[in-house]
């Protein structure tokens, strides 16, 4: 408290009026003012910049998680019009190859945005005083510290129940007469939405397990 009415008073003395001061922890950073300091930068920020900063804070609450996984899934209608749009050329697997290499980038950064990649964990590991292994153990989605690629989320779709016979059926539908191309259009806006929003849930729901863990919680979700 000391600390803090003396920055403050200095700050005044400098011009600065009605100064903000938090008090934050560079150790412990969901203790104290941190999540203060994130919302008043957060309102103060151009969207883009905003989203750019929840990205890249660490998961210091459960609150923080849950706002990282409505920023991204608030972009996947985005993602699968773009995929629909894909659908719309009549090249045979085009569609298909593009999707998976999107997912691949997405699912990508899923994983780095919730902490879930390998030097984000070991980081925590260090921090909280948790084993890495331990950590490790409260992981479900395999995309959780994995090296993503094509092979690994064709291989994850195909758990996705009626994934596998839209895939098909798009890439059938887009040789039918007239209502062809609009039908594997729609049909690649639905795949992509559903896989997204699994791979964000699964993802999301490990980032929540892994800071109750960190923190000696329960690690139900």
């Amino acid at each position: 408290m000391l600390l803090f009415l003396f920055y403050n008073s200095g700050l005044q003395e400098q011009g600065i009026k009605s100064p903000q001061v938090f008090l934050v922890s560079s150790f412990k950073l969901h203790l104290y003012d941190f999540s203060l300091l994130h919302e008043t930068l957060a309102i103060d920020l151009p969207a883009y910049k905003r989203d750019a900063l929840l990205f890249a804070m660490p998961n210091i609450n459960l609150e923080i998680i849950n706002k990282k996984k409505e920023a991204f899934q608030s972009k996947i209608k985005y993602w699968a019009t773009s995929s629909a749009a894909a659908a719309g050329a009549p090249v045979p697997g085009l569609s298909i190859c593009m999707d998976l290499s999107m997912m691949v980038d997405l699912a990508i950064d899923y994983v780095v945005g919730f902490g879930l990649d390998k030097p984000s964990l070991q980081r925590l590991s260090a921090s909280s005083g948790v084993p890495y292994t331990e950590l490790l153990n409260v992981l479900k989605s395999p995309l959780a510290t994995a090296k993503i690629t094509k092979d690994l989320l064709l291989k994850l779709l195909s758990h996705l129940t009626g994934t596998v016979a839209l895939m098909a059926l798009e890439e059938g539908s887009r040789w039918i007469p007239l209502i062809g191309i609009p039908l594997a259009m729609s049909l690649s806006f639905i795949t992509t939405y559903r896989a997204l929003n699994c791979f964000l849930t699964e993802l999301a729901d490990d980032a929540q397990r892994v800071f109750k863990r960190a923190l000696g919680l329960n690690t139900s979700v």
